[in-house]
């Protein structure tokens, strides 16, 4: 399997990498986003690519954008690369892994659903109490499932930087309060249908990061959809409140690096062969348990 750490076509305008996604101008109203196999965790992009992640990040999204599509319209207009415009069209590289989008302005703040207590939204927790600004119960443990999903945005860094937890108000100053609260409502309803749709599966989605955007006015669901690396999926049948869960998610490579003497800053530490091949093992798993198909182009 042919990885892919970082994609150029003689002619196409890259406008910026992500720590996983590449991003060219197709043409004025449109961008066309390219999903490698990098692997970032505490937001330093790792050197080893993962076999596979790509396409599941890709495919991912375009599978719940699809499902989301009553609740809000997307940003995908389509992956099929024989229908890209020049010097993009055709190119077996971008099979399974890119999407041609609408060229929508990204709203300046993350948009996180947690129905779980876990991660940076444990550790406020326990230092205060609350996960930004919203007051949480006494008492919870570890992983333990909320009583209502809760939406805790925060802040956009830049590569190398880290996100930070915000308050809702803190939100709504930097996006405005009427659609800052627009924002909020959609994320819970996206979050509780793929929730529950996941966990008929036999998928815990912990938490999620969505992100949107403004298109002539109207609000679109973009960048990607409740992948592995914008969420925290566990299996339904090996769940227990009180510690960190197995997961089919990035996390399996974050608990790993946190037993190296590592600063997590750049650059990041090479990851040993079996943490590769076990993390892409859990990316495509998610995908077909999810999906019901088997990942293909």
């Amino acid at each position: 399997m042919n990885t892919m750490i970082d994609y150029t076509v003689p002619g196409g305008k890259k406008l910026g990498s992500g720590k996983v996604r590449e991003i060219f101008e197709a043409d004025p109203d449109h961008l066309l986003i390219v999903t490698t196999d990098r692997l970032s965790a505490f937001d330093v992009v790792l050197p080893d690519p993962i076999p596979y992640k790509g396409r599941v990040l890709n495919q991912i999204s375009r599978f719940w954008f699809g499902k989301a599509a009553g609740i809000i319209d997307n940003h995908v207009v389509t992956s099929d690369v024989n229908r890209y415009p020049a010097p993009f069209r055709g190119d077996p590289r971008l099979e399974g892994r890119s999407m041609l989008v609408k060229k929508a302005k990204p709203l300046a703040v993350e948009c996180i659903v947690r129905g779980y207590i876990s991660g940076s939204g444990w550790k406020e927790y326990r230092s205060l109490g609350s996960v930004s600004g919203i007051r949480l119960a006494p008492g919870l443990v570890e992983s333990e499932k909320l009583p209502e999903p809760v939406f805790t945005p925060s802040t956009k860094a830049e590569q190398g930087q880290h996100d930070e937890n915000i308050s809702f108000e803190t939100a709504c100053e930097i996006v405005g309060a009427e659609l800052m609260k627009k924002v909020r409502d959609v994320s819970l309803s996206i979050y509780a249908m793929a929730s529950d749709y996941a966990l008929q599966k036999g998928i815990i989605i912990a938490d999620t990061k969505f992100e949107f955007g403004l298109l002539g006015g109207e609000l679109l669901f973009i960048d990607e959809a409740l992948t592995p690396d914008s969420s925290r999926f566990w299996p339904k049948d090996g769940y227990r409140p009180g510690g960190p869960q197995p997961s089919f998610d990035k996390q399996f490579v974050r608990d790993y690096l946190e037993t190296l003497t590592w600063g997590k800053t750049p650059p990041g530490p090479k990851l040993p062969a079996d943490v590769i091949r076990k993390t892409s093992e859990k990316y495509r798993a998610a995908y077909e348990i999810l999906t019901g198909m088997t990942l293909g182009k």
